[in-house]
């Protein structure tokens, strides 16, 4: 298995440019099942995740192409299976939003439980409470959820609290329903109006994505959406931020490219109260350290909140700030685990209870031996050994490929001493 080795202190310098987002390209691919033509995708990201979802595809049928490094092509007219494959499931979270466009499309779906980050529980409670309210019937054997419906009826669903794939799994299911559906209290991250704007193109009917209220004007389930021109991969927000945070600590200059600071407004806002100078453009960024970083409280929230996918990476930023700050992770349970890594690097944490820490700082960082234990915080794990004294290494560094291209080949590019060293 590969690994990182970090030798940590290191000023970095330059310009990056940002991927595709890597939670707009899964529901794309994912939305191609509702297809009857060739979909065409670019700024695609070659991701673990992105490969997960084609093999996903092929296994139910799909052809998928890889016409150059960033540019994907979906051919889902040879689907005829509707119950996804249980090994890739149990790899990644994002699987779960296939069974929107297969009930849809077939009257029925299968999964197993899927996996992902191990950051808390992650029930599908709140999609099956969906399908079923457009009419599915739900029931569950031999550790496989099942999900049929003769016929999809559009209907008025609130969600308890937002969610970002819950709300994309419904939206691409009542896209094959008959009649209205309105989603209420519905998830407002980018990912979703650029993924209506997607189906739109096609020949759905999407309304008010990108707010809390969705209202989708069904096309039955005999209805096939057209593919009229290839389609663009938005930038990847998450990258985007980590990027800056990365930036406001170890960088005497760092522009980053081919991003949207407008999906980045609660981080920024942070990152200038910590006393770091930002600037942006309509597609750039760029980022200063400053010689003494502020102690900033932060609160993970839904979007436009701060980002919860952040919270790690901004935890490493605080510290090196000047004071004690808090952390109030909202969203998942268990997230903040990785702090006892840090904790174990050197950084002053108090853990008050499984949301709430509190950082203080500026500590003197070690370098050690560490294993990525999900996404998000493998990669603070790796700003943490680019700041820290001396050399780390980091282990199960799949669980960070699953979300970003060759990150170590973006950060030498800056100064940075990383290597991926396969054992």
């Amino acid at each position: 298995m590969p690994k990182f080795v970090i030798q940590g202190g290191k000023t970095l310098k330059g310009r990056v440019a940002v991927g595709g987002a890597k939670n707009h390209a899964l529901k794309l691919l994912a939305a191609s099942i509702l297809f009857d033509s060739p979909v065409e995708l670019t700024n695609v990201p070659q991701i673990e995740d992105v490969f997960r979802m084609s093999e996903l595809l092929e296994k139910l049928g799909a052809k998928v192409k890889k016409a150059s490094n960033h540019t994907l092509t979906v051919d889902p007219r040879g689907i005829k299976k509707s119950e996804l494959d249980r090994e890739i499931t149990k790899r990644f979270r994002a699987s779960v939003v296939a069974i929107g466009p297969l009930l849809g499309r077939f009257g029925k779906a299968a999964l197993a439980h899927p996996g992902g980050c191990v950051i808390g529980e992650r029930p599908i409670d709140i999609f099956i409470e969906g399908l079923t309210a457009l009419g599915a019937t739900f029931k569950e054997k031999d550790e496989t959820y099942f999900f049929e419906a003769k016929k999809l009826t559009g209907a008025d669903f609130t969600f308890r609290v937002p969610s970002v794939t819950a709300t994309e799994t419904l939206m691409l299911a009542a896209v094959a329903a008959d009649g209205k559906t309105v989603l209420r209290n519905a998830a407002s991250e980018p990912e979703i109006p650029a993924l209506a704007e997607f189906l739109n193109n096609a020949g759905a009917k999407i309304a008010g994505a990108g707010t809390a209220t969705i209202e989708i004007t069904g096309l039955g389930r005999d209805a096939k959406l057209m593919a009229s021109a290839p389609f663009e991969v938005i930038p990847d927000r998450i990258e985007a931020g980590s990027l800056a945070i990365l930036g406001a600590l170890m960088a005497s200059e760092l522009t980053i490219e081919k991003c949207n600071p407008e999906h980045l407004g609660s981080l920024l806002e942070h990152l200038k109260t910590a006393g770091a100078s930002v600037k942006t453009g309509p597609d750039w960024l760029r980022v200063k350290r400053t010689k003494k970083i502020n102690p900033v409280n932060i609160k993970t929230r839904e979007y436009p909140g701060f980002p919860t996918d952040l919270q790690a990476p901004f935890c490493i930023l605080l510290t090196q700030a000047n004071g004690r700050s808090e952390i109030f992770e909202t969203i998942f349970d268990n997230r903040l685990e990785y702090l006892k890594d840090i904790e174990r690097m050197g950084a002053d944490i108090t853990f008050c209870d499984p949301h709430r820490a509190i950082i203080a700082g500026p500590a003197a960082l070690r370098g050690r031996v560490m294993e990525s234990p999900d996404l998000r915080a493998g990669l603070a794990f790796i700003i943490a050994a680019l700041v820290a004294e001396g050399e780390s290494e980091i282990h199960n560094v799949y669980q960070i490929d699953r979300g970003y291209e060759t990150i170590e080949d973006k950060l030498a590019r800056l100064g940075a001493k990383i290597k991926r060293i396969r054992e």
